[in-house]
């Protein structure tokens, strides 16, 4: 099933093209390239360390005891959610670097580790960086069964309880992605006509997907059953702990830009049309937090500050937090939101409350 197109509205356009217009100033006054910079080389050499160090130790036998392995479990998962958060984030928005081939290459680290890039561009890129917070549209608020992350998904008893039980289920993120999604997401594009509408060769993706997960499964899993003493189970429960840290970072860190007390979620008009320009739309769905600490920025990729990353994602996010004036102070000067929660912890806090919000019955059901 196709689904239709949204429109924006023809609303607010100086706040836009002023705004474009003084991020543009802002890179040619200062000589700075919009794209990454050696920061970006050295934290994506740092990041691949994290992730292959303790793999490459373990397979080679370095690594035996038992709290040993599970520290370097850890490790691998903090450099695992490093590469989705900080790496292929920005290669993958045509971010990372002026060379198309140098994104495209960073980017398919995302296969490297599990998932897919074509996939993640589709639900990422297109729909949630379009649509930001409309049902229907935006697969990052999309029905999940037992989580209701919209005011206009169908409520059910279980959503009561959303609020304890979610964050046990933020970490099954990257295992549902690598096992089931990708494939899911991959047929559903091809058959709405997606893939067909962003030239995509549907015989290269598939061909892409498999034998990229074929390459996965066997560095992850085969090579430690042939090359370690490491009983199969063992092997198994590392990798779902893995995973599981890796998923539970990376949830709580895309969850309260958006998902979080204080934004919008607009819905269409009968003509399909949202009431707000995209850049306006985006300030009202989106929330930034935590932007003082300079080290939980770096890990992060400056997701935290996720309304610049927003409004221009093809930005490396190395020059966000300098950009950020920029954007705050227009915003305000037009009249228009500009949502941050002081620290991380108290957007995690207002994710809280919000998924404790949309669990409660709706008054007309």
């Amino acid at each position: 099933m196709k689904v239709k197109s949204l429109t924006f509205a023809r609303t607010n356009l100086d706040f836009s093209s002023t705004l474009n217009h003084r991020v543009n100033e802002y890179f040619k006054a200062n000589q700075i390239n919009r794209h990454g910079n050696l920061e970006m080389v050295i934290k994506t050499i740092l990041m691949f360390l994290l992730y292959f160090l303790p793999y490459g130790l373990i397979l080679a036998g370095i690594i035996t005891a038992p709290l040993a392995l599970f520290a370097s479990v850890i490790v691998m998962s903090i450099g695992l959610a490093g590469i989705g958060l900080a790496v292929m984030h920005d290669a993958n928005h045509g971010a990372y670097s002026k060379k198309n081939w140098i994104n495209n290459v960073i980017g398919y680290s995302l296969n490297l580790v599990g998932a897919n890039a074509f996939n993640w561009k589709m639900q990422h890129n297109v729909l949630h960086h379009t649509y930001t917070n409309v049902h229907d549209h935006d697969e990052d608020i999309s029905p999940r069964g037992i989580l209701r992350l919209t005011p206009h998904t169908d409520w059910k008893f279980v959503h009561k309880f959303q609020h304890w039980y979610a964050w046990f289920i933020y970490g099954l993120m990257t295992l549902t992605w690598m096992l089931v999604k990708d494939f899911t997401r991959l047929a559903k594009y091809q058959k709405n006509g997606m893939a067909k509408k962003h030239k995509a060769n549907i015989f290269k993706e598939w061909s892409i997907l498999i034998l990229t997960k074929f390459v996965y499964v066997g560095y992850i899993l085969v090579l430690p059953l042939i090359f370690t003493s490491l009983p199969w189970w063992q092997i198994l429960l590392g990798i779902f702990i893995m995973h599981y840290i890796a998923g539970f970072v990376l949830a709580i860190i895309f969850q309260p830009a958006h998902v979080v007390d204080g934004t919008e979620f607009p819905l269409p008009n009968e003509d399909y049309s949202l009431e707000d320009n995209w850049a306006v739309h985006q300030l009202r769905t989106t929330t930034n937090f935590g932007n003082k600490s300079r080290f939980f920025s770096w890990y992060v990729g400056g997701l935290n500050f996720q309304i610049e990353h927003h409004l221009f994602p093809n930005v490396c996010h190395v020059h966000y937090r300098k950009i950020s004036p920029i954007v705050k102070k227009t915003a305000h000067e037009f009249g228009l939101p500009y949502k941050s929660a002081r620290t991380f912890l108290g957007a995690l806090q207002g994710h809280g409350r919000l998924l404790k919000q949309l669990g409660s019955k709706p008054v007309t059901q």
